[in-house]
């Protein structure tokens, strides 16, 4: 069984707050139009001939996010919009990546590629998510991995999942913090230790079935029931997937990229990022 194109959705998750940023990252200027990062994403969609686009973002964000949609993609573009702050129980803090996917549950009907709405994965990053998604079933997703070294800041540490892969398949995602670049060397805080330049990391670059998103429902109940008085916790769509996979319900392909991840997490990477975009 494959999957049509135009059955899958781009889903891209714009609801942070961008705290360590100090603002709104999500529609910053980047490119040399005044494009943002999610602009190029929505032009991979297009060009790819995915079905819809939904983006889940904040209330706050609902007309400012219009406005930048008309300018660069015009009035007609048939974007839906979803407010992550309106579903589920509120909190200051947005309640992370895998409540956001679910959020959006109610505007996708099969398949999605989900990203980031501050990152960039290069010229065939999304199109590597299609392509492997194409030929998946029900039980399976696809996670396209880049290269640490491809992905570290300028500007400070990051956090990234590390994958451990078997047979072309996910076989152990470690959130792992604190990863900074000294010398010729690549170092973590927690777990603390060297990294290889080359090992794959998650930049939540999915493709997902119906069936994985839908079991994400489930899986937030129970988080939510441990986690409800924690005003920090965060249901992370990369742990809520390999739980999935670790309870022997989903099975994760995994497609190596070489290009070169390109974002914002703090205000000194948007120099950058520019310059990335101006060549």
């Amino acid at each position: 069984m494959t999957v049509d194109r135009q059955e899958i959705s781009l889903l891209i998750m714009a609801g942070g707050l961008g705290s360590r940023f100090g603002g709104d990252k999500q529609l910053v200027a980047v490119g040399p139009n005044g494009e943002a990062f999610l602009d190029y994403a929505i032009n991979d969609a297009r060009d790819l001939g995915l079905g819809q686009v939904v983006i889940v973002a904040r209330t706050d964000l609902q007309e400012p996010l219009r406005s930048h949609l008309t300018a660069q993609h015009g009035e007609d573009f048939p974007a839906t919009i979803v407010h992550q702050d309106t579903f589920g129980p509120t909190r200051a803090k947005p309640w992370g990546t895998g409540h956001a996917v679910l959020s959006a549950t109610s505007a996708l009907t099969g398949p999605v590629v989900v990203v980031n709405a501050d990152d960039h994965y290069g010229s065939t990053g999304i199109a590597q998510a299609v392509k492997a998604l194409e030929g998946t079933e029900g039980n399976c997703a696809v996670l396209v991995a880049f290269e640490l070294g491809r992905t570290l800041s300028a500007t400070g540490s990051v956090s990234r999942g590390v994958c451990q892969i078997s047979q072309g398949c996910l076989e152990e995602l470690v959130e792992t913090h604190g990863i900074r670049a000294e010398g010729d060397r690549i170092l973590a805080d927690d777990p603390s230790g060297e990294l290889p330049a080359d090992a794959p990391v998650s930049m939540n670059l999915w493709g997902l079935s119906g069936e994985a998103v839908d079991r994400l429902a489930g899986q937030w109940a129970s988080f939510y029931a441990q986690n409800s008085d924690d005003p920090s916790a965060e249901f992370l769509l990369p742990e809520a997937l390999d739980q999935q996979r670790a309870e022997g319900l989903l099975e994760v392909l995994v497609v190596r990229s070489k290009e070169k991840w390109t974002g914002v997490t703090s205000r000194e990477d948007l120099e950058v990022a520019q310059a990335a975009f101006a060549d």
